[in-house]
């Protein structure tokens, strides 16, 4: 914690036994005392110093104590400092009201009473250190003002953005359901539109998880699943997942590695999420037509190096430090995503125990960004977990169940029905928890996929009442909400699993398979 300055007490007098005599009594730790012989030296200090009292004697050749306290009372930098005079010579009244007319606080006789000196100058060294401390104190409140203004700007920022990159895969969406509508008999166009859209959801559904994850990691939530894994596997699934966009943009892709063995204990969808993103970083910095490539090599025995170049925009050195910076964005106006993508890099890195930087030759110059990571050695013997396309495969029930789906929404609740019917179930619909309760006792359900905030009843409540009365059904909770203590929350209610909104198809498919 850095030291206050110290305060500071201008003492003058044509005589130095006198500066002596004050400079012994006064010295104390955190006070510097400035000593004039004079009426114009004292003025020169004054010009350079900030004085919290002077001591002045009244009485000195070339100008006196009244003049100089005059001269101080006629200039802004000087006055407000009080003045303490020290006389040898009576103190008539008259002389006490011109003192006072020049701003004096007090007079102190000669010789003077070491007591009397020493209370006085405390009490204005007490002053001082307070207007310090108030100082310091409102500079570090104006600190935090501008911090909240800048916060405040960057959420507008923000949310701005946010808006941006919500609307930009609504519209297609909105445009393609119209296009679908006016052409429902040509199977190719609904085939083009409906694969269009899936990519728009997905990009949706990408955003939200971002902005999940960003949450997670800034609350210690997140949790790896951690698995004996191939870097090679793990690479190539984010250059899968990143394909369209890089050939969207006409880019070329390069991949090397050097050692297509090397192995990691890490979770494989995690380490594929920060491929991808800098994959897509890459991707939308550099021109139309532009190089982009990934090398990867052993550094050291026990540690992977993965290097993931462009030759793009590149980046302003000065703002290198700031680029993993959450919600920061380099060129607001470019509106380019919403500055998650790299911090979600840098802490994913750092949980698998690695490290991220990133180099650039300036704008126009590309750019560069090196992950280190912990990897096994050469010639370990772990044990690879690989996945093939059959494992991938999520086995139905072989006979129809009855699967009831409960929502507020009819919208939710028809095109899941109607999902749902497509893949082989018997199902049926309710509105709301009181509604659930009267059609699941006569349907009897398997399954149930209620929604968790509902008018009447809500979805725990509902969830309580049918746990007792259908202990063998299977209850999945659908929520906006994905939080660890919402998914607990929902487990108390007797929830036997937990869908986060929107809900992907595979995911509805995982559930059925528990009925199988």
């Amino acid at each position: 914690m850095p030291h206050s300055p110290p305060i500071k007490f201008l003492l003058v007098d044509d005589l130095e036994a006198n500066l002596i005599a004050l400079e012994g009594l006064l010295a104390r730790d955190g006070l510097e005392l400035l000593k004039a012989h004079s009426g114009p030296e004292a003025l020169e200090l004054l010009l350079v110093h900030d004085v919290a009292l002077a001591f002045i004697d009244v009485q000195m050749p070339e100008m006196d104590g009244f003049e100089l306290a005059e001269l101080m009372r006629g200039t802004e930098r000087t006055r407000n400092v009080p003045i303490i005079f020290l006389t040898a010579g009576t103190v008539d009244q008259q002389r006490r009201i011109r003192g006072y007319e020049t701003g004096a606080v007090d007079f102190l006789p000669k010789p003077i009473a070491p007591a009397n000196l020493l209370n006085k100058a405390a009490v204005f060294l007490d002053l001082a250190r307070q207007r310090q401390e108030l100082r310091a104190a409102n500079g570090k409140l104006a600190e935090s003002n501008a911090a909240l203004a800048r916060a405040d700007r960057r959420k507008d920022e923000f949310l701005a953005m946010l808006a941006h990159e919500l609307r930009n895969p609504l519209a297609p969406i909105l445009t393609g359901l119209e296009v679908m509508v006016a052409s429902p008999g040509n199977a190719e166009i609904v085939g083009n539109l409906a694969a269009m859209m899936r990519r728009q959801m997905a990009q949706m559904v990408h955003l939200i998880d971002d902005l999940l994850d960003t949450s997670r990691i800034n609350t210690g939530k997140i949790a790896l699943k951690p698995e004996e894994v191939l870097l090679r596997k793990v690479i190539e699934d984010a250059i899968e997942s990143s394909q369209p966009l890089i050939e969207k943009a006409g880019h070329q892709l390069g991949f090397t590695i050097a050692d297509p063995e090397i192995s990691l204990t890490g979770d494989p969808h995690r380490l594929s999420q920060v491929i991808s993103n800098l994959l897509s970083n890459a991707a939308k910095y550099t021109p139309s037509g532009g190089r982009v490539a990934i090398t990867v090599t052993r550094h050291g025995s026990d540690h992977a190096r993965i290097r993931v170049s462009d030759n793009g925009e590149g980046i302003d050195p000065d703002q290198i430090d700031r680029i993993f910076g959450l919600f920061e964005q380099i060129d607001p106006t470019r509106q380019n995503g919403l500055g998650l993508g790299l911090p979600l890099v840098k802490n994913l890195v750092t949980l698998h125990g690695g490290s991220v930087s990133a180099t650039s030759g300036g704008t126009g110059k590309g750019s560069e960004f090196t992950i280190l990571l912990p990897v096994h050695p050469p010639g370990s013997t772990a044990t690879i977990i690989t996945t093939t396309a059959e494992e991938k495969s999520i086995p139905l029930p072989t006979t129809s169940k009855r699967v009831m789906v409960v929502d507020d929404s009819q919208s939710i609740v028809r095109i899941l029905a109607m999902f749902i019917r497509q893949e082989g179930m018997e199902t049926s619909v309710a509105h709301d928890g009181e509604e659930a309760i009267h059609v699941a006792a006569e349907f009897q359900p398997d399954m149930i996929f209620m929604d968790l905030g509902m008018p009447k009843m809500d979805g725990y409540d509902a969830a309580r009442l049918l746990r007792a009365a259908h202990p063998d059904t299977l209850l999945i909770a659908l929520s906006g909400w994905g939080r660890d203590e919402d998914r607990a929350k929902s487990r108390d209610a007797g929830f036997d699993g937990h869908m986060i909104k929107p809900v992907a198809p595979d995911d509805i498919r995982r559930f059925l398979a528990m009925l199988a």
